[in-house]
């Protein structure tokens, strides 16, 4: 068979008053003459070659394949030798692409300039996203944007250009719509520093959210490292109908696995029920996949992804795809570590919260519920739009709820707000009429960006403090995610049911069975959502937001001022002394959940993603201290008295005291962002030992130089006091699947000796002792 080559490429046209992207992919044989002088190579695979790979690494395992085992084994860079053992080996691999949101991309390319390689590996583009504030409507927030921000955007401009990095320009979208309308395709493997990176795996991806060390080291060309997943198998069966929607589908799951459930493991869903699900429905289910821990998660290539492919300009992949769709649907007889069975014909509207995406409650149960725990029932601000719930459809379905309202001449209760998850998107949904609709019964339409999914939302109608209630369509809803008010009571669920109930104005409002009065007195039950799954008129693609970078960037120049309180260039860190480390304060022993949001907070925050120095003064200041409940002050023990926990961790370096953090389960679930492990190592860190780690987080941390360590015994959480001295014995031997030890001496002078776990291999034990993985990668060069 001659080799097929599939390349997704960009072809820009000059039309009217300005150029039109089209997104082209051009399939090809190895011998065919193709002129590339139009077309801008943005991802490269050998379906081939994938099929190689598996086909070795099937015939020495002697089984069956699961489809996620099958593209991430595909992507092996040495599928002859690599050891294979689910939940345990860490796997070498050749993820295809790397993708970079603009908060964590400031970080991730300073840390790529400090590494001296003069150009990207594999493709790689930055996305515009994450910066935006919501205030007043989608123009005017731009507009403003783009002027608070200049100096990030020309620095991530430059430095893409430079480093040949591709450039989406504020405005373009939110990074996994865009990833998914143009760069996923089934049997792709790509990493992005965001954690909702998985929504590509709508499209039959293998998409893994990292931190930007692990970008840097893709875009260096170097084989990226990640622990063998389990595989989770999700069987839906039944078809999705009436109000209910592919989001219930993982808030359901969310519900059964928890917020740690899926940790390690790959969530693949199967079964005759995923045919009743769309694309862009299934790029929700992903999305929200790492809400549960999940490495990532995925769907199997049916005839729904073909027709997106189809739909935005892809159509030569999808005939390819087809031509190998063996090789990207799970084998016959493949087995899964745990397997759920779902019956969509059953599946009921979902609302989870508050405070946490895995409190599950159907919706006509959750008015109720909130009655007796006294949550607020009047919904104050309902939320449609963000990576998760962004698409065509989405847009369209709660766009029917609203037009139901409109024609008996109801507008919504609650404030309401809609984002759009593109240029394309919103381009369209205009031409279309879903935005006037959205628009007339009180909807807002902000910029095409994350927004107040993220907490960049300036939100004026509650004080700080205030206890309310609203709804979105987003995928977090931890303490003052939103809007960084703790009293805030988040509650996520599908646009539809959004709209219905910022309608309704009321959390105690079921539209399946419940009624409301138009203004003349007339009773009206609403009827189940519709949307087209895509545009008939195809999609308008909007603004060209896109900038390519040049054939060769070498000669241009990326400046950062150091007077900037925004940028600041890298300095390494410190390598290990190599002995124990001896005599660690506890600079805070952490009570109860502990997300990267408490660990470094977004908001306000983020404007200072790529000053490593001044994002530092928001390190753990969401944490609860385990000692006096409080947030934010902690005990200085060289002088006695309390303070912010980033400032007695900037006295604490002064005066060369080395410090510990002790927390508790599934520390740092949440965002990707690795600023939540560079603070801590920043600021005199050595190590964070608690009861369980989220995966990323975990990573992040030796990335970095530190010891994320686990008690052997959970239970010895309760033997560590804030004011303890804690040495950590064993490095000197620091092997894998070797444990640490850690002398615990308390003030009263007597000791404890605690065991301590850690899942370091070799490669990742070199960090620590070069002091970090960049320092690592710059030594191998010399």
């Amino acid at each position: 068979m001659a080799t097929y080559c599939l390349t997704v490429a960009r072809l820009q046209l000059a039309l009217g008053h300005g150029a039109r992207r089209l997104h082209v992919a051009a399939a090809y044989r190895a011998k065919a003459q193709v002129s590339m002088s139009r077309f801008e190579p943005t991802s490269f695979v050998s379906y081939d070659k994938l099929q190689s790979n598996v086909d070795v690494v099937r015939k020495r395992l002697n089984r069956p394949l699961t489809l996620s085992e099958k593209i991430v084994y595909g992507h092996l860079d040495d599928p002859h030798n690599q050891e294979i053992d689910r939940g345990r080996t860490y796997l070498r691999l050749r993820p295809d692409r790397v993708a970079m949101q603009d908060a964590t991309a400031q970080m991730a390319m300073l840390q790529f300039i400090s590494s001296g390689l003069p150009q990207v590996a594999v493709p790689s583009t930055i996305h515009c996203d994450h910066l935006i504030e919501a205030q007043i409507g989608g123009d005017q927030d731009l507009a403003r944007a783009k002027e608070v921000n200049q100096e990030v955007y020309n620095f991530l401009a430059s430095a893409g250009a430079k480093y040949g990095v591709g450039f989406w320009k504020p405005g373009s979208g939110i990074i996994h719509q865009i990833i998914l309308e143009n760069y996923a395709y089934p049997g792709v493997m790509l990493i992005g520093t965001d954690s909702h990176t998985p929504n590509g795996g709508g499209l039959g991806a293998i998409c893994i959210g990292v931190g930007g060390a692990d970008a840097v080291d893709v875009m260096a060309g170097i084989p990226w490292e990640l622990k063998c997943p389990k595989v989770i198998g999700v069987r839906l069966t039944g078809s999705l109908s009436g109000w209910s929607s592919p989001k219930d589908v993982i808030l359901k799951v969310a519900g059964i696995l928890t917020v740690k459930g899926g940790t390690g493991a790959i969530v693949e869903y199967h079964g005759p029920g995923v045919d009743s699900i769309s694309c862009t429905g299934m790029a929700t289910i992903c999305n929200m996949g790492a809400e549960i821990g999940a490495t990532t998660s995925v769907f199997p290539y049916n005839h729904r992804m073909r027709t997106y492919l189809e739909k935005t300009g892809r159509g030569e992949i999808a005939a390819l795809a087809n031509e190998y769709s063996d090789l990207l649907v799970p084998d016959k007889g493949c087995e899964y570590d745990q397997v759920i069975e779902i019956n969509l014909d059953e599946l009921k509207p979902h609302i989870n919260g508050p405070f946490t995406p895995d409190l599950a409650h159907p919706v006509s149960d959750v008015g109720s519920v909130a009655e007796k725990n006294g949550w607020p029932l009047e919904v104050k601000v309902g939320l449609i739009g963000s990576c998760t719930n962004s698409s065509y459809e989405d847009m369209g379905r709660a766009a029917s709820v609203a037009k139901q309202a409109l024609d008996k001449g109801l507008k919504c209760k609650a404030q309401f707000t809609v984002t759009p998850g593109s240029e394309q998107i919103r381009a369209t949904i205009e031409r279309d009429g879903y935005s006037k609709i959205l628009g007339d019964v009180g909807g807002v339409v902000l910029a095409n960006a994350c927004g107040p999914c993220i907490g960049q939302w300036d939100r004026r109608d509650v004080k700080k403090g205030e206890k309310n209630t609203i709804v979105t369509s987003f995928n977090r809803n931890f303490t003052a995610r939103n809007d960084a008010n703790p009293a805030t009571h988040a509650f996520v669920t599908s646009p539809e049911i959004v709209t219905a109930l910022a309608i309704a104005g009321t959390l105690n409002f079921n539209p399946e069975t419940d009624y409301l009065t138009a203004p003349n007195g007339e009773k009206f039950k609403l009827q189940p959502p519709s949307g087209d799954e895509l545009p008939a008129r195809d999609f308008d693609p909007g603004q060209d937001t896109y900038q390519h970078p040049p054939a060769d960037g070498t000669g241009l120049k990326v400046d950062v001022s150091p007077q900037s309180n925004r940028l600041q260039l890298l300095e390494p860190f410190d390598q290990w002394s190599g002995k124990d480390l001896e005599d660690l304060r506890v600079l805070i022993k952490v009570k109860g959940k502990c997300t990267t949001d408490h660990i470094s907070a977004a908001g306000p925050w983020l404007k200072f993603r790529g000053h490593l120095d001044n994002i530092s003064n928001n390190m753990l200041i969401g944490a609860v201290n385990s000692e006096n409940d409080a947030i934010n002050s902690v005990k200085n023990h060289l002088t006695g008295e309390y303070g912010g926990v980033p400032d007695v961790a900037r006295h604490y370096k002064a005066n060369s005291v080395s410090w510990v953090v002790v927390g508790d389960d599934n520390y740092g679930e949440g965002s990707s962002r690795e600023h939540a492990a560079l603070e801590p190592r920043h600021l005199g860190g050595r190590a964070i030992i608690v009861k369980s780690f989220a995966r990323i987080h975990e990573t992040n941390l030796k990335k970095q130089g530190l010891l994320p360590l686990t008690f052997s015994n959970p239970s010895d959480y309760e033997k560590i006091c804030p004011d303890d001295k804690i040495s950590i014995k064993g490095l000197e031997t620091f092997t894998p699947g070797k444990s640490l030890s850690a002398v615990v001496k308390h003030s009263d002078g007597t000791e404890d000796v605690l065991e301590l776990n850690h899942s370091f291999n070799e490669t990742q034990i070199e960090w620590f002792k070069a002091g970090s993985a960049l320092n690592r990668m710059k030594a191998l060069q010399h």
